[in-house]
């Protein structure tokens, strides 16, 4: 396993294919037509051993100016890049456009090895040099190290790896899921479909499944080499060659990640920190672009927030619409090209890959949210999401911590909790006051408004958590505000009083109607909720009336085995009109069971 990825870079016929043959005793001009004309035109990997025993992975990438794209390629995801420039020619258009493309990549180290200096006296070397350095102020490298070599007389090379082995070891984040980007597919003989990449995160083992980006198509490793060597496992840093099952040629190929399943968004819209070249041409509005990232190439617009247009030097938050899906993660580096004619003109880090579109009216309220995004504040993930909310897989694959407020099966953001905690309040306030006889709400009625965009589930967690807070009180399947009692006025207190004295005297034969004109509202209450009183076929009773002659019924099943209507009749004195509600009102409360025309104990 190579703790340190290293690429190189330098304009065409600097001699970096060269210099790593002498490093390494590998020709990576493969291609025929790479050898015939003397350039490299694909991406080449070498395992490069260094003084101290460590292995550097060494891709060598093409610096002819029409094949930048397979350079960015290349560069995406290196620790450190070996910069050639040729103490002949010194430095040259690409030289520069290299150095842009590595700054706007972010990578961290830079070692820079004057080439040819086998082909110029002392005097111009150290020229091409004090050249060198003046280029390299302007850049993340000011103090990058210059080695002079020479891969004919092999002038510098232990210099030269002494510089590149006291660079540090990468930090490759091994617990983060595996992804890779492929640079290569091809079908071998007996074995299937293989690809290649470098791996960027996490380790991956033989015999895993994994998923297949664009597109989500699934399939299985069989085979696993690191550097041409079959492992049972490869980790991030590691030139990778993969035997995939499950997938044909045609399904895969270079711009495709090989990643863990359900690890990385298809992304179409992208919130970035994007900086325009100084050299850049004015692009005004929305140009189309070609975004380059990893190993894929995608067509899009670049959306500046907050500007009219990207002007050299200019550094902000932009929006990148795309035309096919681009998989990412936030903190991953891309590069802008302009097609026509081929420029690099900018590039940057990505933020959200999971953004909103942001419109113009929203794009102030974007600005504010991508600060706080760069300032740590990762609750802005869960808040982009409002009311659909975050599982806790997407809250880690996007923040790597858990967010906002779990609720159900999702997070939601606080702030919005909060929301719909005054909302609920509201609501009961509202209610009690127009219902004062009512005790509490249902909580189906009470899941409208903000609280409608809540599932079932979710709602139901929300309403525990509030009365564990002591916000509400569950009574059954009410809700209601702490300390609400329900009370009744003066001349409700003097019907209930009325009616309940009247029901208890009318006994058995019940009430037709109240003695005074009812109270609807004191009528319910004292049915459903203080129990004092029941309708039984529309006519009133008192409880306790009712409880009487349960009781009176039971002492009749102490002697007698069934109560026919006849027998009943007798007992309360009733005629068959209010007889034959009161039996089945005692069936409904289970005092009774009907059995033919009787009754029997239940």
């Amino acid at each position: 396993m190579s703790d340190l990825v290293l690429g190189t870079a330098g304009h065409v016929d600097h001699g970096k294919t060269t210099l790593v043959k002498a490093l390494t005793g590998v020709d990576l001009d493969r291609l025929p037509e790479e050898k015939a004309r003397g350039i490299t035109i694909a991406l080449g990997f070498v395992p490069l051993p260094l003084p101290s025993g460590r292995i550097a992975g060494l891709v060598d990438v093409p610096g002819h100016e029409k094949l930048v794209r397979t350079m960015v390629s290349g560069a995406s995801g290196m620790d450190a890049v070996m910069l050639c420039v040729s103490a002949v020619e010194g430095v040259m258009p690409q030289t520069r456009e290299h150095l842009d493309v590595l700054r706007l990549l972010g990578v961290p180290h830079l070692v820079v090895a004057q080439t040819m200096a086998d082909q110029v006296d002392d005097e111009l070397l150290e020229l091409a040099a004090e050249e060198l350095r003046e280029v390299l102020a302007g850049t993340p490298w000011p103090n990058a190290q210059i080695v002079a070599t020479s891969a004919v007389t092999r002038r510098g090379l232990p210099e030269l790896l002494a510089a590149l082995d006291a660079l540090p070891s990468s930090h490759r984040e091994l617990d983060r899921p595996f992804r890779l980007p492929v640079d290569r597919a091809f079908v071998r003989k007996g074995f299937g479909t293989v690809i290649t990449g470098t791996a960027w995160n996490g380790r991956l083992k033989d015999g895993a499944e994994v998923e297949l980006l664009p597109g989500g198509e699934r399939a299985r490793v069989r085979g696993v080499q690191v550097h041409g060597q079959s492992v049972a496992e490869a980790h991030a840093g590691s030139r990778v060659a993969l035997n995939l099952t499950g997938v044909e040629i045609e399904e895969v190929g270079r711009g495709f990640w090989v990643v863990a399943p359900g690890s990385m968004p298809d992304a179409l819209v992208i919130d970035a920190r994007y900086t325009h070249l100084d050299d850049a041409p004015i692009l005004v509005g929305e140009p189309g672009v070609v975004v380059l990232h990893g190993t894929r190439e995608v067509a899009g617009r670049v959306v500046p927030l907050g500007a009219e247009g990207l002007e050299p030097g200019w550094s902000g938050w932009v929006q990148l619409h795309l035309s096919e899906p681009l998989p990412c993660l936030p903190g991953d580096r891309f590069v802008v090209r302009r097609a026509s004619p081929s420029l690099t003109v900018g590039g940057g880090a990505i933020v959200d890959p999971w953004a909103p579109v942001a419109r113009k009216k929203r794009q102030a309220e974007a600005i504010v949210e991508l600060d706080r995004l760069a300032a740590g504040d990762k609750e802005v993930f869960v808040e982009r999401m409002d009311a659909a909310g975050l599982t806790d897989a997407e809250c880690l694959q996007r923040a790597g911590v858990l967010l906002g407020v779990r609720l159900g099966e999702r997070r939601y953001p606080v702030g919005r909790v909060a929301e719909m905690r005054e909302v609920l309040a509201q609501t009961l306030a509202e209610r009690h006051a127009a219902e004062p006889l009512t005790p509490g709400l249902n909580r189906k009625a009470v899941q409208a408004g903000l609280l409608k965009s809540l599932d079932d589930r979710a709602f139901l967690a929300f309403l525990d958590a509030e009365a564990g807070a002591g916000r509400v009180v569950l009574e059954g399947g009410r809700v209601r505000l702490p300390g609400w009692v329900v009370k009744l006025d003066a001349a409700q207190e003097a019907w209930r009083k009325a009616t309940i004295a009247a029901a208890e005297a009318a006994g058995y034969d019940g009430l037709e109607a109240a003695p005074e004109r009812p109270d609807r509202d004191a009528l319910v209450f004292l049915i459903r909720d203080r129990g004092e009183i029941d309708l039984v076929a529309g006519r009133i009773y008192a409880a306790s009336v009712l409880e009487r002659l349960s009781a009176a019924v039971r002492a009749w099943f102490d002697g007698h085995p069934t109560l026919d209507p006849s027998a009943f009749k007798e007992l309360t004195g009733q005629s068959r009109r209010t007889a034959i509600p009161l039996l089945e009102w005692l069936d409904a409360r289970g005092v009774t069971k009907r059995l033919g025309e009787g009754r029997v104990r239940a």
